[in-house]
């Protein structure tokens, strides 16, 4: 976790002809001003080891995650220049001088920090007293949010009788990485939700309830407002990137009290709004999506959909029949205005499958868009009885199982079915959910 990667691009000729001929990705452990190049301890970047993984086993019939052959697609949020620049193997006696990077413009050493992996920037702050400045200035940042985002991550929470403990796995980098979340106050915590780089909290201090909001990549964190309907409520955060800002929306008691009002919270306001109650309704779970400025809820009771539009603070049903036989049911927000339901269906083990719909909007109905491949389908789902999660976002649908602790994703645009490599997502304590690692975002 303490190697840094830098990429050193195609500006390197201003630093002199001690680099020019290096574009490379430079691993390396950093102390004071020295960087040495390290050794890859990957087992994929060992040279004449033996492979294998399952991914390098041609032909194999074994349909489990553990010897599913990966499918190889483009990582989201890096280009290709940058991802293949990744994966170069570095000889360990490349090393560079100390006063080379003393030497570096301002302006260039802006440039190659911010193409650090965003979860190893805010480690850099301890190299020294000008790379702390620059991570912190206001300029720095505002590049940093003009570069491309890092791509989607998934983000597991936990919690022990003693710690916080959040581990983050990059899909494009295929890494985990563990973030210290010993900054927060010891409450008790569980997770809401993640959106433009922050994630929001909720629980109680031991007096009352209580929402957090935070940035793991800052280490920065606030507790908002009380409502004013001050307790444990279903809620849902929600960024918005063009204006810098979020909202927390809450809807109705986690324990079934339909008389609270929905209540929203502004970040630029920095208080809560009342809004209507929602109406009398039998929900299915307290399952929630939101996309295009629009909350979605299911309900038993009327059968359909309970729709809350934030612009106007009201709320209606939507008469949108479930498919015949669903087991259970998710709702995952897609981007724009795409809303999936995802869930089984059959009565008996051997004749259930994991299908996934869409919303048309303009017939108010469930289209059926995909389904799950049957060998995937048993090797998340081995006992018809299984739990699992799902949830998503920007098209990405993620399925995990409580009992085989294992994680496989849906790339609905690319229409691909894959494993994510080393994953023991789920487990009767922790929570999951997508994440975009964004250095820039403020907590106020």
């Amino acid at each position: 976790m303490d190697r840094i990667g830098v990429v050193n691009e195609s500006r390197t000729e201003e630093i002199g002809s001690t680099i020019v001929k290096q574009e490379v990705f430079v691993e390396e452990q950093l102390t004071s001003m020295s960087i040495h190049g390290s050794r890859n301890k990957s087992p994929s970047s060992r040279a004449g080891s033996r492979n294998t993984s399952p991914s390098s086993r041609a032909g194999s019939r074994n349909t489990s995650p553990s010897r599913q052959k990966a499918v190889k697609t483009k990582p989201r949020g890096f280009d290709e220049e940058t991802v293949a620049t990744f994966g170069k193997f570095i000889h360990p006696d490349v090393q560079m001088e100390d006063n080379i990077w003393a030497m570096l413009p301002e302006d260039l050493l802006n440039e190659i920090l911010a193409r650090v992996p965003p979860f190893m920037i805010f480690r850099l702050r301890s190299v020294c007293k000008r790379w702390n400045s620059i991570l912190q200035d206001n300029s720095f940042r505002k590049l940093y949010s003009q570069l491309p985002s890092h791509g989607p991550c998934l983000l597991t929470f936990s919690k022990n009788p003693q710690t916080l403990q959040c581990s983050i796995f990059s899909l494009p980098l295929k890494t985990w990485y563990k973030i210290p979340f010993t900054f927060l106050p010891q409450w008790a915590f569980w997770l809401v939700g993640s959106s433009g780089g922050l994630v929001c909290f909720s629980g109680s201090d031991g007096v009352t309830f209580k929402t957090l909001v935070c940035n793991p990549l800052t280490q920065a964190w606030r507790t908002l407002p009380s409502m004013h309907y001050n307790q444990q409520r279903q809620l849902i955060m929600v960024a918005d990137r063009t204006d810098r800002s979020f909202k927390v929306i809450a809807t109705s008691d986690i324990y079934g009290d339909k008389t609270l009002p929905t209540e929203v919270y502004d970040s630029k306001l920095d208080s809560w709004s009342v809004h209507q109650i929602m109406p009398a309704v039998n929900l299915c779970s307290s399952k929630m999506a939101f996309c295009d400025s629009r909350l979605y809820l299911e309900t038993l009771s009327p059968l359909g959909l309970m729709m809350y539009r934030l612009d106007t603070g009201y709320w209606e049903h939507l008469a949108a029949k479930f498919p015949r036989s669903l087991l259970d049911g998710y709702l995952v927000a897609g981007t724009q205005k795409r809303l999936f339901l995802v869930g089984r269906i059959g009565l008996y083990s051997t004749l259930q499958s994991m299908r996934i719909w869409e919303l048309d909007h303009a017939k108010i109905l469930w289209v059926e868009i995909s389904r799950m491949p049957p060998k995937y389908f048993r090797a998340l789902l081995r006992l018809s009885a299984e739990r699992f999660e799902c949830f998503g976002q920007d098209n990405l649908i993620c399925f995990t199982s409580w009992n085989q602790g294992k994680g496989l994703l849906y790339d609905v645009d690319k229409k691909v079915w894959s494993w994510i490599a080393g994953c023991a997502l789920q487990s009767y304590n922790s929570q999951v959910c997508f994440y975009e690692p964004r250095f820039d975002v403020s907590i106020h």
